[in-house]
């Protein structure tokens, strides 16, 4: 048995051991890259046309290719099949590459090898002719470790090297590089892969691994992984081995510590309410998980940035990393502010950082932020009201039908429900149903107050939204906000009602008679009229 053991190939070994998704997932070829486009584009035209320089340099930050692009390109140019954008990955060469075990593919580590006598062997070496392929290629992974001397020595020979020898390096700063060898190599940037490729990548890995996760587990890891693709591989990997059966939300939270997305929102909500006590408690929680504030207080003023982006953009969510069903979110809760209110909320949390770094708590300086920003005055939690008009021409008939609903829709007879509810007593108590949501969740009550009940059949309720508030209606038909109304409906009413939420055909109007209730209130209260926006 000892013997077999002993006898058994390195391969055999290999296959009885895991290997981590990050060395399983790492990319063999050029299209497999992710988030890097710019950079494969360029390096395969240079094959292409035979443009190759003797230098490269690939910076960028952690975990986002740089090494897989040095080996992919070391394959391009050592692969049997020539030199070619696609190497065919079942040569030799190729085969040797990719396990990191070729003679003319050199890797050296610059932080353990940055001395001169180091330098100065790869000097000697450099003479020596290939072993197999066309070319001798050495990579030096964190370049910038590389003393002064060390680089001195590099220089001559990385000016004019022998013809079949070529020096690709990479690095998380740049910037430690001097001049004078970054004047001698091509140099290509790496970005941080975005959010939305980073949950693509995860998604098709959890598939083919056949991984029971929530999907919201995807969006979790990638916001922790911070742009880094190894850094997300590795992280669902450490989740798949705490679980047991389905990786849920709850053990991210466990695992990583993170703050998820619905808690920035409801935090965000509760300023909206004003409800300093409700920020705390929320704040509590997060401090009893064992969370780390600082990463908490980073993401809410990155929440701050999001809203900001999506109140100016309005609806062009390309600046906003994240998924759609969040941008729109994003898009309905800014409305609660204006631009100077979120400049001022950032300038109070970025001010608790800074004094975060002068005392031991960071949680006293971020309780009284909370609280600051509770107490502060938002001006338009109804900024985007159809803004009423008081020119009689504009208004419409008395038998036009609200909203446009169809003629057909208007004249069907309304049946009460079983308690004896119609639809007119729904409408007179409308006002006390968003009241009573507002309590419960400031974002439905403020969207509902856009629609308008114009049917109730049995237990269903129809609500009608103008054909620019679809963002409304999505909303609202989201499972969670769905139960809130119809629970709070059916306390109100004594008797079970089912919401149904359409959209009309018309734009809201700005006839005054078509205002929000909330517009036609403010309006009865002050005794006030409104003008009408040229």
């Amino acid at each position: 048995m000892l013997k077999q053991c002993a006898s058994a190939s390195p391969d055999t070994l290999l296959n009885m051991s895991y290997i981590v998704f990050a060395l399983k997932w790492r990319p063999k070829n050029f299209d497999e890259i992710v988030g890097q486009e710019h950079i494969t584009t360029t390096l395969k035209n240079a094959i292409l046309k035979n443009r190759l320089a003797h230098a490269y340099l690939f910076a960028g930050p952690r975990g986002v290719g740089k090494t897989s692009t040095a080996r992919i390109f070391a394959k391009s140019l050592n692969c049997k099949n020539g030199i070619t954008a696609e190497p065919c990955q079942t040569c030799a060469s190729c085969v040797e590459i990719s396990q990191a075990r070729s003679f003319d593919v050199i890797e050296i580590d610059g932080a353990s090898n940055r001395g001169i006598d180091e330098v100065r062997v790869l000097r000697e070496n450099v003479k020596f002719a290939p072993t197999n392929g066309r070319f001798k290629i050495y990579i030096i992974d964190e370049v910038h470790m590389l003393t002064t001397e060390a680089f001195n020595a590099l220089l001559k020979t990385l000016e004019e090297p022998p013809e079949f020898v070529k020096f690709i390096f990479a690095t998380t700063q740049p910037h430690k590089i001097p001049a004078t060898i970054l004047s001698r190599c091509q140099r290509f940037d790496f970005k941080r892969i975005p959010l939305l490729k980073i949950i693509q990548q995860l998604d098709k890995i959890v598939l083919q691994e056949k991984i029971d996760i929530d999907k919201d587990v995807l969006l979790s890891i990638a916001r922790a992984s911070d742009g880094s693709l190894r850094d997300a591989e590795a992280l669902l990997d450490q989740l798949i081995s705490f679980s047991r059966g389905k990786v849920s939300v709850s053990d991210v939270i466990s695992v990583l510590g993170i703050v998820q997305q619905e808690v920035l929102f409801d935090i965000t909500e509760r300023v909206i309410l004003k409800d300093s006590k409700g920020t705390l408690e929320i704040l509590n929680k997060i401090v009893d998980g064992g969370k780390d504030l600082g990463l908490f207080l980073s993401n809410l003023i990155e929440h701050l940035r999001n809203l900001m982006v999506a109140k100016v953009t309005k609806g062009d969510f390309s600046l906003i990393d994240l998924p759609q069903d969040i941008c729109e979110r994003l898009s309905l809760q800014a409305r609660a502010f204006s631009l100077e209110e979120i400049f001022s909320f950032f300038n109070i949390l970025v001010n608790t950082q800074e004094i975060a770094k002068r005392i031991d708590s960071l949680r006293i300086p971020l309780e009284i932020s909370l609280i600051k920003l509770a107490h502060s005055k938002i001006k338009s939690a109804e900024a985007n009201l159809p803004v009423p008009g008081d020119n009689k021409k504009d208004k419409p008939e008395e038998k036009t039908v609200s909203n446009n609903i169809t003629q057909e829709e208007a004249d069907c007879p309304t049946t009460d429900t079983a308690a004896g509810l119609s639809l007119e007593d729904i409408k007179r108590q409308w006002q006390d149903l968003l009241n009573s949501l507002s309590k419960v969740k400031m974002s439905v009550a403020t969207y509902l107050r856009e629609g308008e009940p114009i049917k109730l059949e049995a237990n269903a309720l129809a609500v009608s939204f103008p054909k620019n508030y679809s963002l409304h209606k999505e909303a609202l038909e989201r499972k969670e906000n769905k139960l809130i109304i119809e629970k709070a409906a059916s306390e109100l009413f004594k008797t079970k009602i089912r919401f149904n939420f359409i959209l009309s055909k018309e734009d809201a109007s700005r006839d005054k008679s078509e205002a929000s209730p909330l517009m036609r209130s403010i309006l009865d209260t002050f005794h006030a009229r409104t003008i009408k926006e040229e």
